[in-house]
């Protein structure tokens, strides 16, 4: 604790910042402060490996009030060289719970009168706005009256009710990253994420997607209606004097200009594809011996395969393109069912150099899905 405490008056404290942008138009919309420990004997620590020491001990509150005086000397520097940007920074569950939080941002802000509250947001996590409601709910409506922002973080995780979520008055939701990584291939991730984008629409409240890492990350928001994200994908938070540069050179995905998210009659060819690949994961998994039990194998057993069945594309395609959609498809189940054979003939190296050739099937599948999606 008081090594921490030592850091912090020594100036070992450090704030990187990770840049939040508009995917769809290619603009910057703001950074995230994230603390740091320059440590002189260990490196550059994250934040993981010191602040649960001191979260609920008064040394949090000095912390926290550094990081936001810290963030708001930043938004002055940079103002001053024409970089008009704002900061959003971390507030932990103690800081927020004492009685005189509003009064000492007031103060902070006070101490620069040439920036705009509103460059200021503050993000709390959605388990600490669970914990102490009636004193959120306080605090945040305090701080809207002077123009400072709030974001609720890793929303989703926290299980918080219809109720919850009218009462906070939080202008923006981040969707936790764990929703946002998995929901390539997992289909209940994807549900998730769509939910928690309807609440957002619902009660008129922006989103934003954290743990964006892959070009296919980002189209698949776009595609759900999400413009705003972060994540390496994007950017590594980087110390302030890196930013300008960055900003500066910064190109979105080619294909993230202007991709229009999909009408609702488009998102079952979405989550089609979402069902493919999770299946091919699962038959990868056990091809490679992680788990015994592959996938059905039947063409006709797996989700898509039963979705199809069912009339699925009924009305969407022609009879020739349904027609490639289920040759495609047949093909992929038959791929992997010759390889379980070869598989089972102990001939385990032999069929796991040809996954290569399914997943170049499976693309093939996903190509079909994406064409109706784009000519819709």
């Amino acid at each position: 604790m008081e090594r921490i405490r030592r850091a912090l008056f020594d100036g070992e404290l450090v704030l990187y910042y990770q840049p939040k942008v508009n995917m769809r138009l290619g603009t910057v919309i703001g950074v995230e402060a994230l603390i740091r420990w320059q440590h002189p004997d260990r490196g550059l620590l994250s934040p993981a490996l010191f602040l649960p020491v001191i979260e609920d001990n008064p040394l949090a509150v000095e912390v926290g009030e550094w990081v936001i005086e810290t963030a708001l000397a930043q938004i002055e520097r940079w103002r001053d060289n024409g970089i008009h940007i704002s900061i959003s920074v971390n507030v932990g569950a103690y800081q927020l719970q004492q009685s005189n939080f509003v009064e000492r941002l007031r103060a902070l802000l006070a101490a620069h009168p040439r920036i705009t509250p509103f460059s200021l947001e503050i993000e709390v996590l959605e388990t600490s706005a669970l914990a102490d409601l009636a004193q959120i709910c306080r605090v945040m409506n305090e701080c809207r009256e002077i123009g400072v922002r709030f974001a609720l973080d890793d929303f989703g995780t926290g299980y918080s009710s219809l109720t919850y979520l009218k009462r906070l008055s939080a202008d923006l939701l981040k969707i936790d990253q764990s929703f946002v990584r998995d929901m390539l291939d997992d289909p209940e991730d994807l549900a998730i994420l769509e939910g928690v984008l309807g609440l957002a629409t619902a009660f008129r409240r922006h989103a934003i997607a954290e743990g964006v890492e892959t070009v296919e990350h980002g189209s698949m928001l776009l595609q759900l209606g999400c413009e705003l994200a972060q994540g390496y994908g994007i950017a590594r938070p980087m110390p302030a004097a890196e930013l300008p540069n960055w900003a500066n050179v910064w190109q979105p995905a080619p294909g993230w200009l202007g991709l229009a998210a999909l009408n609702r009659s488009e998102l079952p060819l979405l989550y089609a594809g979402v069902e493919i690949r999770a299946w091919a994961r699962a038959f990868e998994t056990s091809l490679s011996g992680v788990h015994d039990t592959p996938p059905p194998l039947e063409y006709h057993q797996c989700r898509f395969g039963a979705w199809l069945n069912a009339g699925g594309l009924a009305g969407r395609v022609s009879p020739s393109s349904l027609q490639a959609i289920d040759a495609s498809h047949r093909q992929l189940h038959d791929l992997a069912t010759e390889l379980i054979d070869i598989k089972a003939q102990g001939r385990n190296q032999e069929a796991l150099a040809r996954l290569s050739e399914f997943y170049c099937l499976m693309d093939a599948l996903l190509e079909h899905l994406k064409a109706l999606m784009n000519r819709g």
